[in-house]
């Protein structure tokens, strides 16, 4: 063999995207379940179609590659979902801090030029409150646990789960390049506004397979199995 062909990664070259994070769950535990309070139930079958649901009605609703989403909701399945489809889109997913104050919520929402906006109905007052000076978004989208819309003075340009009924049951995700921006969000406690920090995909798979790695190796009180069931506690716009 010549010295070329023991050059690494010119054989087999596998990006780190956050779609890659999907095939081990799919293959190895489709019907594990994700569970959101006593609100909702799903196998990581219907989450994998959930996902592509979401990426289908957002690209429906005008969301283009490098376009940025910003979220405002709880630890749901919903924001697991907005987690993997908007990065796999190519847009960029904003984890918007729902205890800043209006301001700095307002701030943080032009700084990083969100296009789309989706909001629970409990932070809708927030909304309602910047509403005027949203200077790049175009549209926003409700999150609500109810069946019935709240009056609200925002109009809204869909309900979350009505849009992915009407979004295709599968979406052709691009494979982009690993550095590709995938989230952001913004720092607190700091002097003066708060600052934008972005991920790349490539950043957070490697992050992922590190802490999968440090968890699940090393003989502790935390070490964590296939068929162990973990609750998140930290606020998702937070990490």
């Amino acid at each position: 063999m010549s010295d070329h062909e023991f050059r690494p990664g010119e054989c087999y070259s596998y990006p780190l995207l956050i779609k890659k994070l999907l095939v081990t769950p799919l293959l190895y535990a489709p019907d594990q379940e994700i569970v959101y309070r006593d609100k909702a139930r799903m196998t990581y079958r219907t989450f994998h179609e959930r996902v592509h649901r979401l990426a289908d009605a957002l690209a429906g609703i005008g969301l283009k590659p490098g376009g940025t989403v910003g979220v405002l909701d709880y630890d749901s399945h919903r924001y697991l979902e907005c987690f993997f489809a908007i990065p796999m889109m190519g847009a960029v997913l904003h984890t918007l801090n729902w205890r800043l104050s209006p301001d700095q919520i307002l701030y943080t929402i032009n700084h990083a030029e969100d296009d789309i906006l989706l909001v629970h109905a409990d932070f809708l007052p927030i909304v309602e409150a910047i509403r005027d000076r949203l200077e790049t978004v175009k549209k926003i989208v409700l999150i609500t646990d109810d069946v019935a819309n709240p009056a609200s003075k925002v109009a809204f340009d869909g309900e979350y789960e009505i849009l992915l009924k009407g979004g295709a049951a599968s979406y052709d995700f691009p494979d982009l390049d690993e550095n590709t921006r995938a989230t952001t969000f913004y720092t607190t406690g700091t002097t003066g506004l708060p600052k934008g920090v972005f991920f790349s995909h490539r950043q957070l798979v490697m992050h992922t397979l590190c802490g999968s790695i440090a968890l699940g190796v090393y003989d502790s009180r935390c070490r964590f199995r296939s068929t162990d069931v973990y609750m998140p506690m930290t606020p998702m716009f937070h990490v």
